[in-house]
């Protein structure tokens, strides 16, 4: 193989190399596995309330035991209090996120130059499950990825740190609510005590699952319009 050829292959190859990352597949994925995971955390807080408003008919005498029996054994139940329907909606909704955010962390690398990243590419995952770090790390690679794909110099930052706030809040209620979920009720107000925090949790989990679906969705039509160029990706 001559020069021309070796250089020509070597120009293709680098090409190869740095050429954008598809996200609008795992954008999709990311949208409808947190609208699961949305559903089955409002399934958990009707479950609960229910819970509670037949405990207090109960208590009230305007309830039966066997109303209490039914509702027990019943399909909502089942759903609310099902483990594998508690965790695989969130793992998977977590996998296809950290997919579509390395993708579109390569392509704002592309579109803007890695010094516009504070953080390398290993804090893509590392960040979520590092103690410490994870409290402000996750919103930095985020904001950078944001702030890179958009096609203004400095794009309005608003929206990431309300998703940010949400998803910190609901980490810090999350195991309220399942402490709350898991302990022997021994009175009407530890039943009301559990349908209150799973509200609140419900309330953070659809706040901050719509807005990383807006954040995901506006980064993935950024990062598609933008004109293709080459990149150091490596």
């Amino acid at each position: 193989m001559d020069n021309a050829q070796q250089g020509s292959t070597g120009a293709a190859s680098a090409t190869e190399g740095t050429r954008r990352r598809p996200v609008s597949g795992w954008a999709a994925a990311v949208t409808v596995l947190i609208l699961i995971v949305l559903l089955r955390e409002l399934v958990v807080l009707v479950a609960n309330w229910r819970d509670y408003e037949l405990i207090h008919a109960y208590l009230d005498g305007t309830a039966t035991e066997a109303e209490l029996v039914a509702a027990d054994a019943d399909a909502l139940t089942a759903l609310s209090g099902s483990a594998l329907l508690s965790y695989l909606p969130w793992s998977a909704a977590g996998v296809a996120f950290l997919v579509w955010l390395w993708r579109a962390r390569i392509n704002a690398e592309s579109l803007r130059g890695r010094d516009t990243q504070r953080r390398t590419r290993i804090w893509i995952v590392g960040s979520w499950i590092t103690p410490v770090v994870n409290f402000w790390y996750p919103y930095q690679i985020v904001s950078d990825v944001w702030q890179a794909s958009s096609p203004r110099r400095s794009a309005p930052g608003a929206l990431v740190k309300a998703w940010w706030a949400c998803f910190v809040l609901l980490g810090l209620v999350r195991p309220i609510q399942w402490r709350l979920a898991k302990q022997d009720w021994t009175s009407e107000s530890d039943v009301l005590a559990n349908a209150n925090v799973s509200l609140l949790f419900a309330v953070l989990a659809v706040a901050a699952g719509v807005l990383v679906v807006l954040i995901v969705r506006q980064v993935t039509a950024w990062q598609n319009q933008a004109p293709q160029t080459v990149g150091d990706d490596q």
